[in-house]
């Protein structure tokens, strides 16, 4: 909106012949200036998308939420240049994704993002995009070749970790509507960098004061996005005074469910059942990856229940979940046969259907395939998470946003987006295993 259509050019006044209280002009004039000079096309953009805020995105299915890293080679050294994050960002929004959710503020993706999301909302005030902002937290020695201390942090990058996302959520508040505490910071299994939940709480009491002082967005979300057993929905081990205050002091709480992983390590749900084995492929498969959903319904609903025995208000939504198309390990043909783009296409559309009709966002992982993160072994199923391939193909999850034309005009590497497989369900079929005949629980 531009706050001064309604107001005269004060030049105009010159030609006003009669007007005989010089209080008039002082007036005028003196209005115009509390405004400051005429909004930019910046200035408007902010003063319009600020007013979206984190409470009326979460929870909301007009705006879909994905976990985002644009790294293309097999190395974070090698980052992705702003036109290639605006590449990604016209995809998303293409496929209907509005709110991205990134890891952390050391490397230049997350300020490139947002510099590139604000250009290219400048040059089209109607690209509306936000963005969860993560804070890389670590354990003291973490990284290092010496022995992690999980009972210490580090304290001096986290405090530098911290102040960047400060920094970046006040440049972009137009964009900038939650920030993250840790990823999977405190999740024992995190053996390399984990911490206590007294580091986590820390951080977020700070946050939460910048926000009281006037020093942070008072409408900017703090949260930390943990494993649902983190949370407290798990092992026991986990129940602590700390957990149970950061519980309280997190504005809402970021849950991380992963049925693929416990295909393996604990595959109570997993399996075909005997009576599945007379049913079409495609139906035995969909059988198999309802009981997945519905155990990371059970985890959601464990860790609510521990969470509103705490803090019976708090909004808990999903900070990550997803299932990797492709393994040559634990989770492949040789493995709990899991991963394939069939039964990660299910999962996606299943979680998506779940989410939206409970009211919660779900952040699903992830929107391209990142390369780096298993760079020694290219079949690992951590480099196969995306729902777009690093070339821009898309996958079968999202194959009827290809037939509608949505990626219609874009590119990746040069790449038009077309369909996995050639399109050819018979031939991606061919690549897809049921799970072992079992009897389950």
């Amino acid at each position: 909106m531009n706050y001064l259509q309604n107001i005269p050019n004060y030049r105009s006044i010159l030609f006003f012949k009669n007007i005989k209280k010089i209080g008039l002009f002082v007036f005028i004039t003196s209005t115009l200036a509390s405004f400051g000079t005429y909004p930019t096309k910046n200035d408007t953009l902010q003063n319009m998308t600020h007013k979206k805020t984190a409470s009326e995105i979460l929870g909301n299915p007009k705006y879909q939420a994905i976990c985002y890293g644009g790294f293309r080679k097999n190395t974070r050294e090698i980052e992705p240049t702003i036109s290639e994050l605006k590449e990604d960002l016209r995809i998303l929004d293409a496929a209907g994704i509005n709110v991205l959710r990134t890891y952390n503020t050391h490397y230049k993706e997350a300020t490139n993002l947002l510099q590139a999301i604000s250009e290219l909302q400048a040059d089209n005030p109607n690209f509306e995009m936000y963005v969860m902002l993560g804070i890389w937290i670590d354990c003291q020695n973490a990284w290092t070749s010496s022995e992690p201390n999980h009972d210490a942090e580090s304290t001096t990058a986290n405090t530098a970790e911290v102040q960047r996302a400060v920094d970046l959520a006040n440049k972009y508040p137009h964009i900038v509507k939650i920030l993250a505490v840790g990823n999977e910071a405190m999740v024992k299994w995190a053996a390399s960098y984990y911490v206590q939940p007294n580091v986590i709480l820390k951080w977020v009491n700070h946050l939460q004061t910048l926000k009281k002082e006037g020093k942070l967005d008072r409408d900017v979300w703090i949260t930390s996005s943990d494993n649902f057993a983190s949370w407290g929905g798990g092992d026991s081990l986990y129940h602590c005074n700390d957990l149970e205050n950061l519980i309280k002091a997190v504005d809402y709480v970021s849950l991380h469910t992963y049925p693929m992983h416990d295909t393996h390590y604990n595959p109570i749900f997993w399996g075909t059942l005997e009576s599945e084995l007379h049913l079409p492929k495609t139906e035995a498969l969909e059988r198999a990856m309802t009981r997945a959903v519905l155990y990371a319904k059970k985890q959601y609903a464990t860790s609510k229940l521990y969470i509103h025995s705490i803090d019976s208000t708090k909004p808990i939504h999903i900070g990550e979940t997803g299932w990797a198309s492709s393994s040559d390990g634990l989770y492949g043909p040789n493995g709990s046969k899991a991963c394939d783009e069939y039964k990660e296409g299910l999962y996606y559309k299943m979680m998506r259907d779940w989410t939206d009709s409970i009211g919660i966002s779900c952040f699903y992982f992830e929107a391209f395939n990142e390369q780096w993160k298993d760079a020694q072994h290219l079949g690992g199923s951590e480099n196969h998470f995306g729902l777009f391939k690093i070339n821009g193909e898309a996958k079968f999850a999202l194959w009827d946003l290809v037939d509608k034309k949505a990626f219609e005009g874009l590119t990746r590497n040069g790449n038009t987006i077309k369909k996995t497989y050639q399109g050819n369900f018979d031939l991606l079929l061919k690549d897809v295993d049921l799970p072992s005949t079992k009897q389950l629980k």
